[in-house]
C-alpha cells in the first residue's frame, strides 16, 4: 500500500474545493454593429406592409434560433403588402445568444431605418434582414 504524503492530500483536496466553487464562464453575443442598410422607399403607419414586417421580424427571431443552421428565410402570409425577411447568426453561439443578437440587429434596424420598406443590420454575431420583394444574400 502507498501512503501519500500529506502535503500532497492537502494540495488535492484544496484543488478539489477551489474547482467545485468555480462556475463556468459565460460569454455574450458580439452585438457591435457592422453596418446598417436601409431602403430609400417609405411606408405609412396605416400600411398593410407593417402587418407583414411585424409577422416577418417576429418569426426571424423566433424560429431562426431553432434552425440547426441559425439561418432561416421567411415570407408573410398576407398577399396585400408581402415582407421577406433573412436572418442568420454565427453557428458558435448558444440558441439564446442567437435570439439576443437578433433582438439587437432588429432595434438596429428598426431605429436608424424608421419607416423603411427595406433594411439590413449586420452585427458582427448575427445579421437581419427584410425587403417588400424577394432576394438573395
Amino acid at each position: 500500500m502507498v501512503l501519500l504524503p500529506i502535503k500532497t492530500l492537502i494540495i488535492t483536496g484544496l484543488l478539489i474545493r477551489l474547482f467545485g466553487i468555480c462556475k463556468f464562464v459565460q460569454s455574450a453575443p458580439n452585438t457591435n454593429v457592422t453596418s446598417v442598410l436601409c431602403n430609400s422607399g417609405i411606408y405609412t403607419g396605416g400600411d398593410p406592409f407593417t402587418i407583414s414586417l411585424a409577422y416577418v421580424l417576429d418569426e426571424l427571431k423566433r424560429v431562426t434560433p431553432s434552425q440547426e443552421s441559425y439561418d432561416y428565410r421567411n415570407i408573410s402570409p398576407y398577399p396585400n403588402a408581402f415582407a421577406y425577411g433573412h436572418a442568420s447568426c454565427n453557428q458558435n453561439l448558444t440558441r439564446m445568444d442567437c435570439k439576443t443578437c437578433l433582438d439587437a440587429a432588429e432595434i438596429q434596424m428598426l431605429t436608424t431605418c424608421n419607416n423603411r420598406i427595406g433594411a439590413r443590420a449586420v452585427l458582427n454575431d448575427c445579421a437581419t434582414r427584410y425587403e417588400q420583394y424577394p432576394f438573395k444574400d
